[in-house]
């Protein structure tokens, strides 16, 4: 029987940009704005993305398009959110059974905590330019800053598997 060997090389990552956003926008209105100046399309996702954080279970918003002629992925995803958590207390004292209620801040990519919104670009190797992208959006009014991110940077890169 012959024995086949895989290595690490022989699977292809998905090639992406990532920009990161920051912003006071709605995320309704920065998704506006992005079709407005960088002519696509995008809309909400009925499928938010799950995370499953220490306090509790959370989705961040996403808003996705699909450029059929480029084959490009679009994704815009929000960086942050709350998770709202109920605590039972069971003690035998004056308040006993109470539950408490918090309420933490989760992020889709914890390294990056003062980004509000992500940009994910897919399958866009040579057909985009994403400097021209950043300057474009950054352009928007309400936009504090925007930069590009280095994806190999990422610790928590497999947060953006969606």
């Amino acid at each position: 029987m012959a024995v086949h060997k895989i290595s690490i090389e022989d699977f292809e990552e998905d090639d992406y940009h990532l920009i990161a956003i920051h912003t006071s926008l709605e995320d309704y209105r920065l998704a506006y704005f992005l079709n407005r100046d960088l002519d696509i399309c995008l809309s909400k996702n009925e499928s938010d993305v799950q995370s499953l954080v220490k306090q509790g279970k959370t989705s961040f918003v996403r808003f996705t398009y699909e450029d059929e002629n480029k084959i490009i992925n679009w994704d815009l995803v929000q960086n942050k959110n709350e998770v709202v958590g109920i605590e039972n207390i069971e003690n035998r004292d004056l308040f006993s059974n109470s539950t408490n209620s918090f309420s933490s801040t989760a992020y889709l990519l914890p390294e990056y905590k003062k980004v509000d919104f992500l940009l994910k670009i897919g399958n866009a190797e040579k057909e985009i330019n994403i400097n021209e992208i950043v300057s474009k959006i950054n352009s928007i009014d309400n936009i504090n800053m925007v930069y590009s991110v280095d994806v190999d940077k990422i610790k928590s890169k497999n947060n953006l598997i969606f």
